[in-house]
């Protein structure tokens, strides 16, 4: 049978020679897949300013659907969209910039571990900064864990309130 070459891009194999790769690599199918990899990790300002250079899509404001998908020329974004990833890029730009609200230190990891193994160790005769910290940081959940878009399940942390669990419910 031979060596077989997989594409991670398309996620799919063939006949490892140089005609078949070379046909594969240079084809459309093989060039989208691979754009569309890429652009899944380009920031949210160049998201922003190539979606504002195109116009909205008809077939997409008419109907939900377009016939081209991703690969249409034309922007698929509503108002809404667009106006949510301008609010991200100006705080991507606050965060790297430093400007974000100077009274109010910046969350530490390590900060936060201490507190929360302070919490857990008892908490007897706790001091007036230990109470202002709690305030600060009700939650048990680190706030870096909010700002990860797209975490697994397993990582969700559960609501305010937790999980609501039925009485009856048989587990396993």
């Amino acid at each position: 049978m031979g060596k077989r070459y997989y594409c991670d891009y398309c996620e799919r194999s063939f006949q490892d020679n140089m005609h078949n790769r070379k046909k594969h690599l240079f084809g459309v199918q093989h060039q989208r897949a691979k754009k569309a990899w890429f652009d899944h990790f380009r920031g949210y300002a160049d998201i922003l300013k190539d979606e504002q250079a195109k116009k909205p899509c008809r077939k997409f404001l008419q109907r939900g659907i377009c016939d081209f998908g991703p690969s249409c020329r034309f922007s698929h974004m509503s108002e809404a969209e667009l106006f949510h990833l301008q609010r991200r890029v100006q705080d991507e730009r606050h965060r790297s910039d430093g400007s974000e609200d100077p009274g109010r230190p910046e969350p530490n990891v390590d900060v936060w571990l201490a507190v929360r193994e302070k919490r857990r160790s008892g908490g007897a005769g706790k001091g007036a900064a230990d109470a202002r910290e709690e305030e600060r940081m009700p939650s048990d959940v680190p706030p870096q864990i909010f700002s990860i878009p797209d975490l697994p399940p397993s990582l969700v942390p559960p609501p305010p309130g937790g999980w609501k669990v039925n009485g009856d419910a048989e587990w396993g």
